[in-house]
């Protein structure tokens, strides 16, 4: 069931990718390895492709909000399983493993298509009255 709007997965995207950056020092778990430096690249990831996506607060439209939603689903499983995959789980595996859950969650829950269409089609529409008007 897809009940998040893009707008609000949009804020959500910006939001989580904050997030992700300054955890290892919010939650006190920075040692500089992958326990610190998984959630840092892929916040800074989930921002660079939020910038690039075809929705309502992207900047640059150019992934589809399905690739998007397929990056975060990704990324989420990636960070929720990253403790056992690089072996810091008996250090700490509970921040990434609730965020990546959550990125998953929201990734499954947010509709494909902004509700006032893509900015794609609304920039050549633009573009198009333009070169007619």
């Amino acid at each position: 069931m897809r009940i998040i709007p893009t707008k609000v997965h949009g804020y959500l995207d910006y939001a989580m990718g904050l997030l992700l950056i300054v955890a290892p020092w919010l939650f006190d778990f920075a040692r500089n390895g992958a326990e610190t430096w998984v959630p840092v690249i892929l916040g800074v990831s989930a921002i660079v492709y939020s910038l690039l996506t075809d929705y309502e607060l992207g900047v640059s439209p150019q992934l589809s909000m399905r690739t998007h939603l397929g990056i975060d689903l990704f990324s989420g499983i990636l960070l929720a399983a990253s403790p056992w995959l690089f072996g810091f789980a008996d250090y700490v595996y509970l921040p990434h493993l609730v965020l990546g859950i959550a990125e998953i969650g929201a990734s499954l829950m947010t509709e494909t298509k902004p509700k006032t269409g893509a900015r794609r089609s609304a920039r050549a529409g633009t573009g198009a009255r333009a070169a007619h008007g």
